[in-house]
């Protein structure tokens, strides 16, 4: 099947489910909208006035789309999904997979069995910038990574039925997982919830992988100002990805030796502003499904790369609710995770 005839239902058309309908039916694939809101009905109608716009899943299913994209609370992505796959749909679902480890496996394994494609919507790794500094990271640009970061930081879209850990972190545990090429094999978070009784607002998760490099995941609803940066510093060369600045900045910045070989010299440089396509992620994340569906080929965010992610969301939330205590991953390969159950 071609990807220009393929044709998928948009399940969900809230805040971010609108960005989905408008970008589907851009690239004409949406075959039909579901909300259970008048509101949500209302939009899609306003944002897609030729396609078919239903209240309820079961329209869904008994229609002939070929895919479902579910952007649903995410207390409902492992129960719409399973009834999606179990139909003989494609689905894409928003990040996360599911919300436990568990779930996210059966998903990957019914997607196997039922030779369905399974996608996770991790954004943010399609997007042009992301993709230009993994470039600049796996040809070596920055030298041996020693130490990442990010900032996911905001106020309001505050949830109910998940923390902030499980809404913001998915995308920059993501990326920091594609770009280390594996897990780390010791996770911590600590944080703090300060609107709902259990529900964190604010938490810092480390990373900490088996060459020695570790990962520092800030994510909050409760900030002053919205900052979403994405750093990685290496022995050469430092470099710096601000979304909300709409830049990628590269640092000619390194420690040097004096030549007593006693004293260590910070080298400064101004960073160079490195260019990259001007394109929407989301729009080329709808393109990678539909190519995925058309080839029957594994999406770069497919069902086992959302179980990866799963993984380390699951320790980091252990380590959250006993107050940061380490929590160690099994030692499984990335390619092996479906079906074995995180210690």
């Amino acid at each position: 099947m071609n990807s220009t005839e393929i044709k998928v239902a948009v399940v969900g058309c809230g805040y971010w489910g609108k960005n989905l309908v408008r970008n589907l039916a851009r690239l004409e694939a949406l075959g039909m909208v579901c909300d259970v809101t008048e509101e949500g009905r209302a939009k899609a109608r306003e944002l897609a006035p030729d396609v078919p716009v239903v209240a309820d899943f079961e329209s869904v299913m008994r229609s002939d789309v070929a895919g479902v994209v579910l952007a649903t609370p995410a207390a409902s992505h492992h129960a719409l999904a399973r009834w999606a796959l179990g139909g003989s749909k494609d689905v894409f679902v928003e990040k996360p997979l599911a919300l436990s480890y568990g779930d996210g496996a059966e998903l990957v394994k019914l997607a196997d069995r039922m030779g369905r494609v399974l996608m996770v919507g991790h954004v943010l790794e399609y997007h042009p910038g992301v993709v230009e500094l993994l470039r600049m990271v796996n040809e070596g640009e920055l030298g041996r990574i020693q130490y990442i970061y990010s900032n996911r930081l905001s106020f309001g879209k505050v949830r109910r039925e998940e923390n902030i850990l499980w809404s913001f972190a998915p995308h920059d545990i993501a990326v920091v997982l594609r770009m280390m090429g594996e897990l780390p094999f010791q996770v911590a978070a600590a944080g703090g919830s300060y609107l709902q009784p259990n529900v964190a607002d604010v938490t810092v998760t480390n990373l900490l992988f088996n060459n020695g490099v570790r990962a520092h995941i800030h994510v909050s609803w409760l900030h002053p100002f919205k900052e979403q940066r994405f750093v990685v510093i290496g022995d050469r060369r430092m470099a710096s990805f601000d979304d909300v600045q709409k830049q990628l900045l590269l640092y000619d910045q390194h420690v040097d030796v004096d030549r007593t070989g006693r004293e260590l010299l910070a080298v400064k440089r101004d960073g160079e502003r490195i260019p990259y396509p001007d394109a929407e992620p989301l729009l080329l994340e709808c393109q990678a499904f539909l190519e995925a569906m058309a080839s029957r080929r594994p999406a770069l965010t497919d069902g086992t790369s959302g179980l990866r992610v799963l993984q380390v969301l699951q320790a980091a939330q252990r380590s959250l609710i006993t107050n940061g205590e380490p929590v160690v991953l099994p030692e499984v390969g990335v390619d092996s995770l479906v079906g074995v159950a995180p210690s």
